[in-house]
């Protein structure tokens, strides 16, 4: 039975202490479990789609431009299979989704292993995607079901640094990865780790239904819950200002990922150097995490989330014309900083006004596919109509990120 559908019969007695059973888990030990699957996916989602352009470029010799395209791809199916993925773990269940998204993944990486086009690889990404977008949304929501509004963001910080974390490792360890096992490691590594991640969703789901479990979630009527501390309206205002900067972001992250194996090229990097040099973002997103996890003072505070998309826009462009490795790796930093922050804000905004949190997950997630679509797409269609310019995609990528920033300021003006 769904972990969402759990609900204990108001007329059933109450289990004596005679029938307690001890290999039972608690609601805390059961969410230490999606904390466990949701590092696991991290770590695998990353091991595959982020080297996967390294794959396309040292093997079907993809460059910027193909890679860009193929990036684009790559989001246009996240918007909309998040959008669908958020939508069926509401109405089936959540363990029903995990349980897809995870087989999914585990066959497409499978069948990535015999597959030796271009072509064909990219229809293994496609359905990778596809059952990816199962998986977020729901791990999502089954962290925050059941919170208070002011137990609620200890949830999501550690939900952020968990898979964070986990992908920052992923990225750092990915190349030399590569280097050592060979380019087929993209695919029956993570699918390893997929298959794991089924077998103990399987466990999982058994535990979540069991009969004391369900009597331990009887909800506490002794107390009055705790209340959001905010007015309504000005949640929803912070909520549609995050909704739209989140995309924003990753605009600017899905591009700086599809590009990083050229770049990585004109500074003379490996594979193993790219994972290395290439992968600080990921570690400044994961500390920022941590500090906003512990520090709940920028919460409905526009000047954060300002400062944070101007240090997006500012670094973000800096990356993709560093020629000294020093100026890529400062830039790196305040890159993933900003990048918490914003990413932060969209979920924990949406998860703080929400009932149904499957369906505000998939909303979350398909917002990130938009702008893991448009900043590719962007940047593409701006190598194709200006190839004689090396950085014409940088340049169109960081205008259409000050696009965002117009409309941030604009939604905040009607707020006021």
């Amino acid at each position: 039975m769904p972990i969402a559908n759990c609900r204990p019969d108001p007329q059933a007695p109450v289990r004596s202490a005679p029938d307690f059973d001890p290999m039972s888990m608690s609601q805390r030990q059961l969410k230490t479990g999606y904390y466990v699957l949701e590092g696991l996916n991290s770590f695998s989602t990353v091991a595959y789609a982020y080297y996967l352009y390294f794959f396309m470029e040292r093997v079907f010799g993809f460059g910027n431009k193909a890679n860009l395209a193929l990036a684009a791809l790559n989001g246009a199916l996240c918007m909309f299979a998040s959008w669908f993925g958020g939508r069926f773990s509401q109405r089936f269940g959540y363990f029903t989704a995990l349980k897809l998204g995870f087989g999914t993944m585990t066959a497409a990486l499978t069948a990535g292993i015999l597959v030796s086009s271009a072509g064909g690889q990219i229809g293994i990404m496609a359905a990778f995607i596809i059952g990816m977008c199962f998986t977020w949304p729901t791990l999502e929501a089954l962290i925050s079901e059941g919170e208070t509004p002011v137990a609620l963001p200890r949830r999501v910080g550690l939900y952020n640094v968990v898979w964070a974390g986990a992908a920052a490792l992923a990225y750092f360890m990915g190349g030399a990865m590569l280097d050592r096992w060979g380019w087929k490691s993209i695919f029956y590594v993570p699918a390893a780790m997929q298959l794991c991640q089924f077998v103990l969703t399987l466990w999982l789901e058994q535990q979540a239904s069991a009969p004391a479990h369900r009597q331990e979630s009887l909800p506490d009527t002794s107390s009055t819950p705790e209340l959001n501390p905010r007015p309504i309206a000005q949640a929803r205002s912070f909520r549609l200002m995050a909704w739209l900067a989140n995309p924003f972001a990753y605009v600017a992250v899905n591009t700086v990922i599809a590009l990083i194996p050229g770049l990585a090229a004109r500074l003379g990097l490996s594979a193993t150097q790219a994972g290395f040099f290439c992968s600080l973002w990921c570690f400044g997103r994961a500390a920022a995490f941590i500090g906003l996890w512990w520090w709940p003072g920028w919460h409905y505070r526009f000047g954060w989330l300002l400062a944070a998309y101007l240090a997006l826009v500012i670094s973000f462009t800096v990356i993709l014309l560093a020629s000294h490795l020093a100026w890529l790796l400062a830039a790196q930093l305040l890159f993933g900083g900003a990048l918490g922050l914003i990413y932060y804000s969209s979920l924990f905004y949406s998860m703080n006004l929400s009932d149904t949190k499957g369906e505000h997950g998939g909303i979350h997630e398909a917002a990130i596919g938009l702008g893991n679509f448009a900043g590719p797409a962007v940047g593409a269609a701006a190598l194709w109509l200006w190839p004689q310019y090396d950085h014409s995609g940088a340049f169109a990528v960081s205008g259409l990120l000050i696009v965002g920033l117009g409309g941030l300021l604009a939604i905040r003006g009607k707020k006021n």
